[in-house]
């Protein structure tokens, strides 16, 4: 029983993620470095392209990190220093992208194909219900469909 808790304990350790942030980056004021934290989340490792520069163990994500602690203790706002960080390295490195200029375009493009399929959609069950009704039903055939219907 032991053993079974032993190999749990330790699968469960193997499992837990792997944070890149090394003891000498940490900040000795707990407040920055929890903005340091909140800001790194959203930004995401140039190399690893899926991790955000706080899990990341690439040195451009160690740079990242001692950049943004930095911007901190100069006293910038977590705005400017985000505003900093995409100034240098480009829009690619937030895991939002803002939603303005070029990037507009794509966050409007997902609304806008929805819009469109659901018009294109909609035309075509129209036309297809006036063909179907149009299709040439006696009165007789009509009234009794209608009957049917509501029963």
């Amino acid at each position: 029983m032991r053993l079974i808790l032993s190999l749990s304990l330790c699968l469960a350790l193997l499992a837990a993620p792997a944070v890149a942030v090394q003891p000498d980056e940490v900040l000795s004021d707990a407040g920055l470095e929890a903005r340091a934290r909140l800001i790194s989340r959203d930004l995401r490792c140039p190399v690893c392209q899926s991790e955000n520069i706080d899990d990341s163990n690439a040195d451009i994500s160690r740079d990242l990190r001692l950049l943004v602690r930095e911007r901190l203790v100069a006293g910038d706002t977590d705005a400017q220093v985000i505003d900093y960080v995409v100034d240098r390295y480009g829009e690619y490195v937030l895991f939002n992208p803002r939603a303005r200029g070029s990037n507009l375009a794509l966050w409007l493009a997902g609304p806008a194909m929805l819009l469109v399929g659901g018009g294109l959609a909609f035309g075509y069950l129209r036309r297809r219900k006036a063909e179907v009704t149009a299709a040439g039903l006696t009165q007789e055939e009509e009234t009794r469909l209608r009957e049917i219907l509501k029963q």
